[in-house]
């Protein structure tokens, strides 16, 4: 019902989207599972690009060659199984395009903390965390129809990853949600650059996240920073690729100076390391095989467009 109702205000007051022109090679490594992403064909070029939902929000799409791709990002509870994307083009009924989704067991962490009050905060914590998590679900949500200068990104900061994404949590032994980023321990004060072109849509001081920003990339791609010692950033700006927003730190829920980074897609958080540049992809570095491919050194091959 949800993507019904967010399909008719799309006909009713929105125009076509340009989508975004890329190569095979600057789209991100396909992993239909929890965590990852899927890349499904929904039409054929030089027709318009034509909008695309899942669960309810906009999906990227992206044409290479003479086919549209949607790009989704799908959530780490997403259960597996059949889905299906809706496709709108112009003035016609939405198409239903089904696509399957695989099962994927992340691996367990756990981890001690001293504060307790960081695992069973207290009322006026919560309070403050639920007013925090309200600001984080509209950065999420955001979708801008700003170009994307590119789908591939680059490793934020230097140094080695220390957690990696979709781990099942325990802190003091007690379930939490999992690790819906990648974790790069560096020193504090490490630079941290912008992974691509984007827009500071967020900052802030958060209870878990501590000093954070995030960055939105257009059409859907939105980037978290979390544990900063110092933010070089203002809401607003844009910054380009490459640019410094800030530096590694311990602030938050932290045991140790890193980065937690996040990679968003149609507001799920996915693995980062299937967007990572195939200049990054090269180090073959075994902290950056994504998570979400289970180890596995191939993607897996995107839906092709029904003949």
């Amino acid at each position: 019902m949800r993507t019904k109702h967010f399909l008719s205000g799309i006909a009713a007051g929105l125009a076509l989207a340009a989508g975004v022109s890329a190569s095979q090679g600057d789209l991100p490594l396909t992993a239909p599972v929890p965590g990852g992403v899927a890349i499904v064909c929904v039409g054929r070029a030089p027709g318009p690009a034509p909008q695309v939902v899942f669960d309810g929000q906009r999906v990227l799409v992206a044409r290479v060659g003479d086919v549209w791709n949607a790009v989704v990002g799908l959530p780490l509870g997403l259960r597996p199984g059949a889905h299906e994307l809706s496709v709108l083009e112009g003035e016609r009924t939405a198409r239903a395009i089904p696509f399957k989704v695989g099962r994927r067991d992340y691996e367990t962490q756990h981890v001690t903390l001293a504060n307790r009050r960081q695992v069973e905060p207290e009322p006026e914590d919560l309070r403050r965390i639920a007013r925090e998590q309200e600001s984080l679900v509209r950065a999420f949500s955001t979708f801008s129809d700003a170009a994307l200068d590119t789908l591939s990104l680059d490793l934020p900061s230097a140094g080695r990853v220390s957690g990696g994404f979709g781990l099942r949590r325990f802190f003091n032994d007690e379930p939490r949600q999992p690790h819906s980023g990648l974790d790069i321990a560096a020193p504090e004060g490490t630079p941290i650059a912008a992974p691509a072109a984007g827009t500071a849509i967020e900052i802030g001081d958060y209870f878990f996240n501590g000093l954070t920003v995030v960055l939105d990339h257009g059409q859907g791609l939105v980037t978290m920073y979390n544990h900063l010692s110092r933010i070089d950033v203002v809401k607003g700006a844009h910054v380009a690729r490459g640019e410094r927003i800030g530096t590694v730190g311990q602030t938050g829920r932290a045991t140790a100076p890193h980065l937690h980074w996040s990679v968003s897609l149609n507001n799920a958080r996915v693995d980062p390391a299937l967007f990572l540049s195939s200049e990054v992809r090269k180090q073959d570095s075994t902290g950056l095989r994504p998570a979400a491919l289970g180890g596995a050194s191939a993607a897996f091959a995107p839906v092709q467009c029904a003949e």
